[in-house]
């Protein structure tokens, strides 16, 4: 691979070909802000946050979508920069509800962040404000346009992670609207709820409806496991209050980054629901009544065997899960084949 020598803020350094001026930036520890950029997706540079400074270039270049070259001299830091970025969350925050208090982002929005990072308050620039009506057709996502800074995550998200292409922007100018087309509502789209337009959003534009009021981003304990819905194992952060899952979010998982399917993001209520069986269960006399897991393993046995027995082989079928590992589905087919003797073995995750 290339290396191609560059400095930035003063520092030489050389990075791969390719590389593009933010991603350099990481890499040696420069926090460039960013509010449209995510690794997972196609950069655009609509936000303008991350500008920077380039040595002979005359105006301020999206540090997101440029591209090294040799040599190339970088000023992510400059007064110029600072201002440009000062008056881009200026003019963002002229069409924003100043209601951080009790929005359900508070603690983990981006746009308040960089507000408070570089010193800017609402009031900069005075004019027409939206007023639009939540929507809140989704069972699981509460949408605010309100909110909303136009970055285009959720409509990219829709399109290259979901490939659904449900949500895209509506009018022009001042009243450029990211929507469901049509600008319709979601229940009246083609959404399937997956909810990685959440996982994307940098202010408090889409939430999950499940999670508010049940506590603010500091008091939720982000604990990291794998979800038990199908076989992916995608990465998941069940976020923990008083020790109670209050909600479900995905993070950067080696094998969904983001993504996540509509039950491993809002199907955890299942946790706590009154009909989830917890212990073994023999109907005796006509009614379940509790019992140990010998004798419920036992009981099985015996009568599966009583039915290979009288029926054949042939009376036996096995259905497995998506749910287990493939370890789990192996056994699970040769005990089929193996023991009861019949090859009517089937999968839930079969297409």
């Amino acid at each position: 691979m290339n290396l191609i020598p560059i400095t930035m803020d003063g520092k030489r350094i050389e990075v791969p070909e390719g590389t593009s001026v933010m991603e350099a930036a990481d890499l040696i520890g420069i926090d460039i802000p960013r509010l449209c950029h995510d690794p997972v997706l196609g950069s655009v540079g609509t936000c303008r946050l991350c500008v920077v400074e380039i040595d002979g270039m005359r105006n301020l270049r999206s540090s997101c979508n440029t591209k090294v070259t040799p040599e190339m001299v970088v000023h992510t830091g400059s007064q110029r920069v600072l201002e440009s970025r000062r008056t881009m969350l200026e003019l963002l925050l002229s069409d924003h509800p100043a209601d951080c208090m009790t929005c359900e982002k508070m603690g983990d929005c981006k746009l308040a962040g960089y507000a408070y990072d570089y010193g800017v308050r609402k009031g900069a620039f005075a004019g027409a404000e939206h007023h639009y009506d939540l929507d809140d057709t989704n069972p699981f996502i509460l949408r605010d346009p309100n909110k909303c800074i136009l970055c285009g995550k959720c409509v990219r998200a829709c399109q290259e992670i979901t490939g659904k292409n449900v949500l895209g922007f509506a009018f022009k100018g001042f009243d450029t609207k990211a929507t469901p087309w049509g600008d319709t509502t979601y229940d009246a789209s083609e959404c399937i709820f997956c909810g990685n337009c959440v996982a994307v959003c940098p202010t408090g534009a889409l939430t999950e409806k499940a999670m508010q009021g049940q506590g603010r981003t500091w008091e939720v304990e982000k604990v990291r496991t794998t979800c038990s819905f199908c076989g992916v194992g995608c990465t998941v952060d069940l976020n923990v209050k008083d020790g109670k899952v209050v909600g479900v979010t995905s993070t950067d998982g080696t094998v969904n980054d983001l993504a996540m399917s509509v039950k491993g993001r809002f199907g955890w209520d299942y946790i706590y629901n009154e009909r989830r069986l917890t212990k073994p269960l023999i109907k005796r006399d006509g009614r379940f009544e509790e019992a140990s897991w010998d004798e419920a393993l036992d009981l099985v046995a015996s009568r599966l065997g009583d039915i290979r027995q009288r029926y054949g082989p042939g009376a036996f079928g096995a259905l497995s899960s998506a749910r287990t590992t493939n370890e789990t589905n192996y056994l699970m087919q040769k005990f089929a084949r193996g023991v009861m003797g019949t090859n009517s073995v089937d999968h839930c995750a079969r297409t």
